[in-house]
């Protein structure tokens, strides 16, 4: 499967500060996560594909604007295409995201960012019911170890990857490599 780059658009999700100030943040698979998003964002640019950072802001703690950390990790590079400030675990609603790429005329979104079992698991299905192709890249996502709150059993972070790509897979989404997704763009 190929897709027009100049119909596509890299969507970085919550790559931001505010995760560092975070109880359960971890930075065990932060080199795999982001030697992965500097190569999609790399790619992305060198086929002028936009690149769209999408941050979290919430009422309370690192996530409120006033706190300072709703800004991307220092090790983000270059000026995003568009930014945008999201209240849900979507990136469309009510942040204008789908207006900026449906006046684009771009009709496929790379998804990328933190945490994989919620923005970005959300964002993707939310961008398939849209009409969006999306292509999930796994290893350009970041997520942490969580508990269950009925069994106790806690799940690793490589648990929730995969049942994440069990439920997007087919469905919502094409899971791909980084290498995967940039080598579709045309």
């Amino acid at each position: 499967m190929t897709y027009p780059a100049r119909r596509s658009a890299l969507i970085l999700i919550d790559i931001q500060e505010s995760f560092r100030h975070m109880p359960f943040w971890s930075e065990a698979e932060l080199p795999a996560f982001r030697d992965a998003v500097l190569a999609l964002d790399a790619g992305c640019r060198a086929r002028d594909v936009p690149v769209v950072h999408i941050f979290h802001v919430g009422a309370a703690g690192p996530f409120t604007e006033a706190s300072g950390h709703v800004r991307a990790l220092d090790w983000l590079p270059g000026t995003p295409a568009v930014r945008f400030h999201k209240h849900t675990h979507n990136a469309f609603s009510d942040t204008g995201l789908d207006l900026w790429l449906r006046r684009r005329d771009i009709n496929h979104l790379i998804i990328a960012g933190i945490r994989t079992e919620q923005c970005c698991e959300t964002t993707t299905r939310v961008g398939a019911d849209m009409g969006y192709s999306v292509d999930f890249v796994t290893e350009a996502t970041l997520t942490f170890p969580m508990t269950h709150a009925g069994s106790g059993r806690t799940y690793s972070a490589d648990e929730i990857k995969a049942h994440t790509e069990l439920v997007l897979a087919g469905r919502f989404a094409r899971i791909a490599s980084a290498a995967e997704a940039l080598d579709a763009l045309e």
